[in-house]
């Protein structure tokens, strides 16, 4: 068992490497091959959630948003993934880039809310407006 947390744990890091990279392809490769190695149910072991969410952020940067949807979605419902900011704001990204704008009103004010404006710092200006829009009403004089 250590051998194969030791395997899951280098394709992860050479993903990283290849994500810092922004080598997002490469990097999802080796996401996915890290996921792979995990033993069934792959949904109790502990590494899933966090291999889900770096496919899932792979799939995003790739602007591959079903496909991102669905990991990210698996990871919210793994244990403490729920309320985890990063994995609200993919989604809520995701279902903004699908054109379900309520869920993605629903999923970035989480994000919004449990880590702030700095959770969107070097994402798109438009989905931090898009929940400004919807937290922070235009007050009518």
């Amino acid at each position: 068992m250590e051998a194969l947390e030791a395997r899951v744990e280098a394709l992860c890091e050479q993903g990283n490497a290849l994500a810092d990279l922004e080598d997002h392809a490469g990097a999802l490769g080796r996401f996915e091959q890290a996921l792979a190695l995990l033993p069934e149910p792959q949904d109790s072991h502990p590494s899933t959630l966090w291999v889900c969410v770096a496919i899932g952020d792979m799939l995003f940067l790739l602007e591959r948003y079903p496909e991102a949807r669905e990991f990210l979605r698996r990871a919210v419902a793994l244990p403490d993934g729920l309320g985890n900011p990063f994995i609200h704001l993919r989604l809520g990204q995701c279902a903004f880039e699908l054109g379900d704008k309520r869920r993605a009103g629903d999923e970035l004010a989480r994000a919004f809310m449990g880590a702030g404006d700095e959770i969107f710092d070097g994402e798109d200006a438009k989905y931090l407006q898009f929940v400004r829009s919807i937290l922070l009403p235009a007050q009518d004089a």
